[in-house]
């Protein structure tokens, strides 16, 4: 068994496709159209094209709004992503404009930094230090 995809909740899918893929350096997997101005939408890093894909999911459920305001207020990321250098990424992010609340802090196994992806989320970048 092995991860296929995950998703996170975004409030406009396109904004969300562009911060993933302009902002962040992911690769569109998937772009289908399913009605009513939504899209199944899945993103995937350019170092793992055949890996996991992150599915861009509208946030219109009712239940999407309570969850991810408690995980904000209380400052948990949604998602935790591996990079390299956490250091060299936060500093790469955030020359293009991406709002850190936690900057990089070292944990001893790994370095770690939480930023906003302005599409309703919080998510953690880690480095195996």
């Amino acid at each position: 068994m092995r991860i296929h995809i995950t998703s996170v909740f975004v409030d406009d899918q396109r904004a969300a496709l562009d911060f993933y893929t302009d902002v962040l350096g992911f690769e569109v997997r998937h772009d289908i159209p399913v009605g009513e101005g939504a899209w199944w939408l899945t993103v995937v890093s350019p170092d793992d094209p055949d890996g996991a894909q992150l599915l861009l999911e509208p946030s219109g459920h009712p239940a999407v709004k309570p969850y991810r305001d408690a995980l904000i207020e209380d400052g948990i990321p949604l998602a935790q992503f591996l990079v390299e250098d956490v250091q060299a990424e936060h500093d790469r992010l955030t020359e293009r404009g991406v709002e850190f609340t936690q900057p990089p802090t070292d944990l001893g196994e790994v370095t770690m930094a939480v930023f906003d992806d302005t599409c309703g989320n919080l998510i953690q970048i880690v480095d195996r230090g």
